[in-house]
């Protein structure tokens, strides 16, 4: 079984059939002709389809029979970095792109197009003939930043289901992957310098199973962290497949696991920070971090050992590697100097009744505590800044003064994000209202653990992250958008890929594809693809949400959600 170029997932800029009945045959034969830079694609190949297929498609030279993967510059000027061309006729199928990320992407399409079963691990029947229709391809991406935040904090995600989502994320043209590490509930890294952070910050005693006015309880630890060896990993592993981590740490608010590892960063002068534990429940802990240069001092030594592991770009990984990068790697992936530092839902009662928060507010001529907060980010901002890195935090930074050069995340709808690019900042839209996938698909009562607004496969797709009210100067500001997984609710894979899927493959379309205004979005020719493309996500294995509602192992009867009625807010 073979796909068609009307089937793809994201939708191309342009797609024709000039050689019908021209198809290429992927056999025992076929070789990958791997033109400078595009080695990484090559293994990838390799290793995806081989696995498919069972054939070994060796390296080989030009000719008949090939998977040929060129860069080219022409594309490049034409299409961006990120931009390619497919083209496939009975002698071979080529991918030209403009970088070696260009070159990855058609590699995507073309696993696509040779149909639902080049997504399993192993060949269903050995020595079966693969045909990928014969087709021209023109395409290239909407926005730089095509994002997914996944919350491993709430619910810990081992390291094997991040690969897996990195994966998931690749296969559909998504490049950002915002690695929520640390919160109330847990912190997730491991910090050398710091060892309680993982020791004792990584393990709650007990969850709250279900909203936070849930009455049950998972009466079990929970926990886990990523060793920094998994995180290299982790990031290798995604510089692969060109796509960006940007690691978050939380502060000042969301700090409870450090404060209960490290009580000294606490508010010690209010309570007594020794008796607090890793946080059991959600919402918003009213401990927060004290303004202290004990703090400060504190944060930098962990973002001293998290610049190291994530690196701004494949360049720093070992040059003496068998396959180091192209130097052309770097130069279309710029968000790995990213470092995401929160900054959102920071109560300010603590400060407020801290003798040591008044006097540090005085001190430093603040005007009240939301300028103390701001004080905190700008502090971050300078130094990430004089490491070469950018600050990136959730659009309550903006309360109090945004830091200089700092880019802003706008969650709370999106009117964070207008005001930060009006003010000449970089912004990635991620409104809750649209794209937080925790939210509830169907006000069907068999729905799980139902939270929020109901947010169907169609409300994704007519999402559009570009507010109106911004000029063309302001809107070059708009890097992207990204959707969220908050965990609070998923207590397993399974549970995410139900509110993930099939929802972010309409988000990755509208992240990548040049779609029409919302109202004129072809929402019923996308369900014809999603057809095709639920067939894909079954051979991956992804637990989704079928369109006829949730099966009966994903439901989760009994178990109390925070159900919102009506559309949600517009801003």
């Amino acid at each position: 079984m073979t796909s068609t170029t009307t089937e793809l997932i994201p939708a191309p800029l342009t797609a024709g059939n000039p050689a019908a009945g021209a198809g290429f045959v992927l056999d025992a034969g076929t070789v990958i002709d791997a033109g400078p830079g595009t080695e990484r694609t090559a293994r990838w190949l390799r290793g995806a389809l081989g696995a498919a297929t069972g054939f070994a498609l060796p390296p080989g030279s030009d000719g008949g029979g090939a998977l040929r993967l060129r860069i080219r510059p022409e594309e490049a000027a034409r299409l961006g970095p990120e931009g390619y061309t497919l083209h496939v006729d009975g002698d071979a199928v080529t991918v030209h792109g403009g970088g070696p990320a260009g070159v990855f992407w058609g590699a995507q399409t073309l696993r696509q197009l040779l149909g639902p079963d080049a997504f399993r691990r192993a060949p269903l029947a050995p020595g079966r003939r693969w045909t990928v229709p014969g087709t021209a391809v023109e395409d290239a991406p909407r926005f730089r930043w095509r994002g997914l935040m996944l919350d491993v904090a709430r619910h810990f995600t081992p390291k094997e289901g991040v690969l897996r989502y990195l994966d998931l994320m690749a296969a559909h043209k998504l490049n950002v992957f915002h690695f929520h590490l640390t919160d109330d509930q847990g912190w997730r890294v491991e910090i050398k310098r710091y060892p309680k952070l993982t020791e004792t910050g990584a393990w709650r005693a007990r969850t709250k199973f279900g909203h936070r006015a849930s009455p049950l309880w998972e009466e079990k630890p929970h926990g886990g962290h990523y060793t920094q060896d998994d995180i290299r990993e982790i990031v290798a592993y995604a510089a692969e497949r060109h796509i960006a981590v940007v690691p978050e740490i939380d502060l000042p608010g969301h700090s409870q696991a450090a404060i209960a590892a490290y009580p000294e960063l606490g508010n010690t002068d209010v309570i007594d920070t020794t008796a607090l534990s890793v946080w059991d429940t959600w919402g918003i802990s009213p401990n927060v971090l004290a303004p202290t240069d004990t703090t400060l001092r504190f944060y930098e030594g962990v973002f001293e050992e998290l610049l190291e592991l994530f690196p701004t770009g494949a360049t720093e990984f070992p040059a003496d590697s068998a396959d180091p990068p192209s130097p052309a790697f770097s130069a279309f992936s710029p968000f790995s100097a990213f470092i995401h530092v929160g900054g959102d839902e920071c109560p300010k009662d603590q400060w407020r009744r801290s003798p040591a928060a008044q006097a540090r507010i005085k001190e430093l001529g603040l005007a009240d505590e939301d300028a103390l907060q701001s004080w905190f980010i700008r502090h971050f901002d300078r130094w990430l800044t004089a490491r070469g890195r950018r600050l990136i935090g959730w659009d309550e930074i903006l309360e109090g003064g945004l830091a200089e050069g700092a880019a802003v995340a706008s969650w709370r709808g999106y009117q964070g994000g207008i005001a930060a690019a009006r003010a000449g900042h970089d912004v990635v839209m991620c409104p809750e209202q649209h794209v937080y996938l925790d939210h509830r698909q169907a006000a069907d009562p068999d729905e799980p653990v139902p939270i929020g607004f109901v947010r169907t496969l169609e409300d994704v797709y007519r999402f559009e992250p570009v507010p109106p009210e911004l000029d063309a100067r302001q809107a070059g500001h708009v890097l992207g958008t990204q959707a969220n997984l908050w965990t609070e609710v998923m207590e397993n894979h399974a549970r995410v890929d139900y509110q993930a899927f099939p929802r972010l493959a309409a988000f990755a379309e509208v992240a990548w594809s040049r779609l029409p205004a919302p109202a004129e979005r072809d929402f019923a020719g996308f369900e014809r693809r999603m057809a095709a493309h639920y067939r894909r996500l079954d051979a991956l294995g992804v637990d989704y949400r079928p369109p006829s509602g949730p099966r009966p192992w994903q439901r989760r009867p009994g178990v109390p959600g925070r159900p919102l009625d009506g559309p949600p807010p517009k801003r």
